[in-house]
């Protein structure tokens, strides 16, 4: 992502403000997170300090994050050394991705001491460290020993040294003349290049700069890199850029030519990524909860298409039983032309006028053989009706388990028990082991307001499903659900809606379905009385009639504008 060293040189920019600001509370909600609550003129800021393997950043955050009960210990040391302290300083080291911050605090008996907490940040070798004045190392969020880190120890008591650098060039002391000496047009990929030349560069911004130009030359490298750095060097304007043909997004802090006009501006660096770290964060978090449940829906979802093609091979066989019956039939008929011994008889069949050779078994009466095709005909014919209602049920389960694995795309981390407990019901997994005392279940329902102010209900699991569509709606009000394509129930709480609601509720039910993704996907939409849920139905499954189809395709942005918090 493009949290950079240019990205975090604007991020240090911006929070100069918190110098001098008192360090009220610190707290650890996360496993790789620190929450420091800095109090500033008069307010309470939450500067957040996160070393997280994909979304590590320095940030002032509004989020709200539930802490432990009992803090960890590296959140006791931070707390030990900087609550009560005053901020002294925020800095960037060079232009690199290493951040610093100088801390004037008291020790327990009241006298000064100064600390500096460094923020590393590495991908998965990001880091946070505390050091005193010494530049000796008090703590680190990541031990690394001689034994694992060839380069450098960071342990208590050893002297803190920075991370091997590449000798990069900082960006800030070249000009776009001076950049021609390090590039070698002749090896091409330029961009490239200017990644593994300059300090903070991320591909994002390389890619930037060699998009500006049609071609990279020695005449529109130059322009191409001043331009860009001196876009760098304005006042920051926070942008979240989508490119629609390649799917890919990202952040910045100035507009990128290399994405479509698909962009939305935020009011501050921090709302930016608080809004883009909130949901890639929620979607991490849901991910390692339900890793298991991903793992085990998609393993019954391919158990039950193997079984389904199997049946269906199965069935294929039973077409044969017409003809059994026919053999039965001829050698009745003409079983006074058959002797005892005969091995086959060849007679006419009265429905096609041709002739027919049917194979009999010597050691039996005729009146047997025939008795043995009629046999075969009642097996098979069985065994076909068996085989279709199996197939039925594997066809339901495919139809259930495909909606499992669209809601699973969708779910918060509060959600998942949910899934869990309704697999459990349906007696596909083992039930979990339950408190005593188990508190009634809410169903929170996720709740949307339309452009011209009406509200949008949408059904997240099957839960949320049925009591969206069986009891929290009323009969006239409008349901909306993907036409033949796993998704949520969506309803209009309103008598009347607009054609503009009814337009955004189907982009919801298109937004929330497997097909989310597409462009022009088919919705149903008609009122809550044509809605039913057939007996022995599976959670979430319904029928419907006297419907209307609209083809909508979801905007993301828009969907977000509209959704209540």
């Amino acid at each position: 992502m493009a949290y950079d060293g240019l990205f975090t040189r604007k991020m240090i920019e911006s929070l100069q403000f918190l110098t001098r600001g008192r360090i009220h509370k610190i707290n650890q909600p996360e496993n790789d997170t620190i929450i420091m609550v800095v109090r500033q003129n008069r307010k309470n800021h939450q500067l957040l300090l996160s070393i997280h393997p994909n979304f590590s950043r320095l940030q002032i955050t509004d989020k709200k994050y539930d802490n432990p009960f009992n803090p960890p210990m590296f959140a006791r040391v931070f707390r030990k050394h900087l609550e009560g302290g005053f901020i002294q300083a925020i800095r960037q080291i060079d232009n690199d991705r290493r951040i610093e911050i100088d801390v004037e605090s008291k020790d327990e008996i009241g006298d000064t001491i100064y600390r500096t907490i460094i923020l590393e940040i590495m991908g998965k070798h990001s880091n946070l460290i505390l050091v005193d004045d010494k530049r000796k190392i008090i703590d680190g969020f990541k031990h690394l020993t001689p034994n694992t880190n060839q380069y450098r120890t960071v342990m208590p008591g050893f002297t803190y040294d920075a991370p091997p650098t590449q000798n990069k060039i900082n960006p800030f002391n070249v000009t776009g003349t001076d950049a021609l000496q390090y590039i070698d047009f002749n090896s091409g990929k330029i961009a490239k290049q200017l990644l593994n030349t300059f300090e903070g560069f991320s591909p994002l911004i390389a890619n930037e700069i060699v998009n500006r130009q049609q071609f990279m030359t020695t005449q529109t490298l130059p322009v191409a890199f001043d331009e860009v750095m001196a876009e760098v060097n304005e006042t920051p304007v926070p942008i979240f850029h989508k490119n629609h043909e390649t799917g890919k997004e990202d952040f910045y802090f100035m507009r990128l030519h290399q994405f479509d006009d698909d962009i939305t501006t935020y009011a501050s660096l921090n709302e930016l990524l608080d809004r883009y770290y909130d949901a890639r964060g929620e979607r991490e978090r849901v991910k390692q909860r339900a890793n298991d449940l991903v793992k085990f829906v998609h393993q019954q979802l391919q158990k039950n298409q193997n079984k389904l093609s199997k049946l269906a091979a199965e069935l294929e066989g039973t077409k044969d039983k017409e003809q059994q019956q026919l053999f039965g039939e001829l050698i009745t008929a003409n079983i006074y032309r058959i002797a005892q011994g005969d091995d086959s008889v060849t007679v006419l069949n009265y429905y096609t006028n041709e002739e027919l050779t049917i194979p009999l078994n010597p050691t039996k009466s005729p009146s047997v053989n025939a008795q043995h095709y009629y046999k075969q005909y009642n097996k098979l014919k069985t065994r076909e009706h068996e085989l279709q209602h199996q197939m039925e049920l594997t066809q339901e389960n495919i139809a259930y388990f495909e909606s499992i694995e669209q809601q699973l795309t969708h779910i918060s981390v509060d959600e998942i028990d949910d899934i869990r407990d309704e697999l459990a019901e349906q007696g596909f997994m083992k039930q979990r082991k339950q408190k005593k005392q188990k508190k009634k279940h809410t169903i929170h329902l996720q709740s949307y307001t339309s452009t011209d102010g009406m509200p949008i209900l949408v059904g997240k699991n099957n839960k949320q499903n049925d009591h969206l569509t069986n009891k929290k709606a009323a009969k006239h009000h409008l349901w909306f659900h993907t036409k033949d394509i796993p998704g949520s129930h969506v309803v209009i709480l309103a008598d009347n809606p607009t054609e503009n609601t009814i337009k955004e509720a189907a982009m919801l039910a298109g937004y929330f379905s497997k097909a989310g993704l597409s462009s022009q996907i088919p919705v149903d939409y008609t009122e809550i009385r044509h809605v039913h849920k057939p007996s022995g139905a599976k959670p979430g499954f319904v029928t419907y009639d006297n419907q209307k189809t609209l083809f909508v395709t979801p905007d993301y942005n828009h969907i977000q504008s509209m959704k209540n918090e």
